[in-house]
Parts: C-alpha cells; structure tokens; sequence
C-alpha cells in the first residue's frame, strides 16, 4: 500500500533559525516559509536527494503545532509522510483493519497541493503518520 517516503516532519520553535541551520550549516536546498491556514502551520521544505524534510510552525494559537511544542519545547519529530497511490482506497483498507483516520476522515489538501490524511499514533508505534497520494 504505501510507496515512498514523501517527507520527515519536525516542529521548530523558531523556523527561520531551523531553516538557517539546514540552508548555512548542513547546505541544503530550503524553500521560502508557506502559510498553510487550513492546518494552523507554516512549512518550509528541505530538499534532501531522496526525500524532503517538512519544517513546521505554528500558525495561530489554534494550531496543532503550538500544542505540540508546549510539550517539547526544542521542538521534534512531528510525524512521517508516505506516498500512497489511491487515498482513499488505502483509507478504506486501513479502516477496515480497525486503523483510525483522523479527523472526518475525509482527504484535505497538503502543503503539496495533494490529497493528505493522518493516521492516529496508537496504531502505528507512536508516530504520527501522514498518507499523501502520489
């Protein structure tokens, strides 16, 4: 079902010194900072070869982000994305399985402008898992 990894995400207290530090120190590719008010953050991507990593930071005091670093401070590893070919037939078989979908359940646009879902971390080893269709 699942394909390739689409990107890492990891929630940042201070997002342009995380972008700094991937663009200065390690001399990666970064995108500029996109707004993403449908899910109360803000993204920058870091292109990696193989993969991107998801830099996030809250937008708006309702943002699941902010929540998150209220529990860790420094920021981390917010969740794992991975490319499925058909959403919403991998949501109706993950569903089928007794896995829970997030939500309404109902595929949202991502920072990619493609269909996204999130899986609920009890079902999957504690990580918060992104579905996006390739």
């Amino acid at each position: 079902m699942i394909g390739r990894l689409n990107h890492l995400a990891i929630a940042v207290p201070d997002l342009e010194a995380a972008a700094a530090t991937y663009r200065g120190v390690l001399g990666a590719k970064v995108s500029e900072a996109v707004p993403q008010p449908d899910h109360g953050v803000t993204v920058i991507f870091v292109e990696l070869p193989n993969t991107k990593i998801e830099l996030l930071h809250p937008l708006g005091d309702n943002s699941p982000i902010a929540a998150f670093l209220q529990k860790n401070a420094a920021g981390g590893i917010h969740h794992i994305c991975y490319e499925v070919d058909d959403i919403l037939a991998a949501r109706d078989t993950l569903k089928a399985e007794g896995k829970r979908v997030l939500g309404d359940g109902e595929p949202k646009i991502g920072a990619h402008g493609k269909p996204v879902l999130f899986l609920h971390p009890k079902d999957f080893n504690g990580a918060l898992v992104e579905l996006e269709q390739a």
